[in-house]
């Protein structure tokens, strides 16, 4: 029993070889060194300790996908792990060539692809925002008449707010067809949606044997859009459990993975990311929702809730390995958490604020150095730095976290440099 890993973020956050501990078998692991570099971390020499380790300067090649298959039939590989979005499908497709247990592309196609997700959310009752693909301006133009701005673009199988626009002027629409529309053909590949007022939620949890075997709610306390433009801090925090929000966020989100995984699904084992506008009519309206962790720190805040690390779970359920703690009744939380993320901004680095060494701070990360020349965020994962706290009510977390934001935040030094500069 081994496991085929396609890993495109950082190392250190991610020690598989400790969360497969049992596994019979080998774990051959392969990544993406822009991810690594980006990170502050220094590409591995060696090994590490796995059976293979294999760094590419392009994990999006087609040749990335030949190794795996070459790296698979040599060790045997039974599973195949992949927690980036831009991988889920990838893995997908190993597992159906290798013939092996775990979703194959048409499992994770309603996670992929929104307009079905949507369609499919829409059929069982889950409330979602009007939205169409246009496959030319008209045909967007036609939707703006009827909905009117702000509107929404995004990719239809988009991720980590790569091409999200929010258009909320008619200069703005028009410089936005332009750029998404001409001379380019009919698409089919670009969702518009009318614009959901109120604060994202999101639920993060774990489906083991078709089950949601742990789940909770958080709602971000900042848009989630504006990565580019504001450096935090942003700070994200998990609901009480007397919040009249959190049964009706997992309500919602029970519903929705039943939505997309009715049919016979291969889809049984994994975690799981929804995000839900909450309006200011009090309704509940989905964003989306994937098939695999939420990003940032939220499997180290899922860790303070339950003692369950959503990354180390998923993987080992992925494998088929046994869930310490899982069984019965869902878990409840025996703390609240959340977590505060500052992003990177375009200059050089002059100074970075001191690791925090408050009980309450459950971990803390940094992504740059003294002296390093860094870009703008090109993408919501981009962070300078991020922390995990807890506290024993939202509002004490909350406290914490934007005292410790603050800190951070009055410790960090980016001179300005023209963008670009490495």
């Amino acid at each position: 029993m081994s496991v085929l890993v396609l890993h495109r973020n950082p190392l250190e956050p991610f020690p598989y070889r400790e969360w497969l501990t049992g596994l019979e078998g080998d774990v051959v692991l392969l990544a993406d060194r822009g991810k690594i570099l980006a990170a502050g971390e220094e590409p591995p020499v060696g090994d590490l300790g796995y059976a293979h380790l294999e760094v590419f300067d392009d994990f999006d090649a087609p040749g990335v996908l030949e190794r795996a298959l070459e790296l698979a039939v040599r060790h045997r590989v039974t599973s195949v792990i992949a927690f980036h979005e831009a991988d889920v499908a990838r893995a997908a497709w190993l597992r159906e060539r290798l013939g092996l247990a775990g979703a194959w592309p048409r499992d994770v196609l309603p996670f992929r692809d929104k307009l079905l997700m949507k369609r499919l959310a829409a059929e069982h009752g889950v409330e979602v925002a009007p939205h169409t693909v246009p496959a030319t301006a008209g045909a967007a133009r036609a939707f703006a008449d009827v909905h009117g701005l702000p509107l929404v673009f995004k990719e239809r199988d988009g991720f980590n707010a790569i091409g999200l626009r929010v258009v909320r002027e008619e200069a703005e629409l028009a410089d936005c067809l332009a750029a998404l529309f001409t001379g380019a053909g009919p698409r089919e590949d670009v969702l518009l949606e009318a614009f959901v007022p109120g604060r994202m939620c999101h639920v993060d949890g774990l489906v083991v044997d078709g089950r949601v075997a742990a789940a909770w709610p958080s709602q971000y306390q900042y848009d989630l859009s504006s990565f580019g433009a504001d450096p935090g801090p942003r700070v994200d925090l998990t609901l009480d459990e007397d919040d009249p929000l959190t049964p009706r966020l997992l309500e919602l989100t029970d519903r929705t993975l039943a939505a997309l995984t009715g049919g016979g699904s291969r889809l049984r084992d994994h975690a799981f990311h929804a995000e839900v506008f909450h309006t200011p009519d009090d309704r509940l309206v989905l964003c989306e929702i994937a098939c695999r962790p939420g990003g940032a720190k939220i499997r180290e805040v899922f860790e303070v809730l339950f003692g369950m690390h959503l990354g180390a779970y998923a993987s080992r359920a992925e494998a088929g390995l046994p869930l310490a703690g899982l069984g019965g009744e869902r878990p409840r939380p025996r703390a609240m958490a959340g977590q505060v993320l500052t992003m990177k901004r375009p200059g050089r680095v002059r100074a970075v604020p001191e690791a925090p060494d408050e009980p309450w701070v459950e971990g803390f990360w940094l992504y740059v150095r003294p002296g390093q020349v860094i870009p703008r965020a090109a993408t919501s994962s981009d962070f300078l730095s991020a922390a995990v706290a807890s506290g024993p009510s939202r509002a004490e977390a909350e406290r914490r976290l934007r005292a410790l934001g603050d800190r951070v935040l009055a410790g960090t030094v980016v001179e300005a440099a023209l963008e670009g500069a490495s």
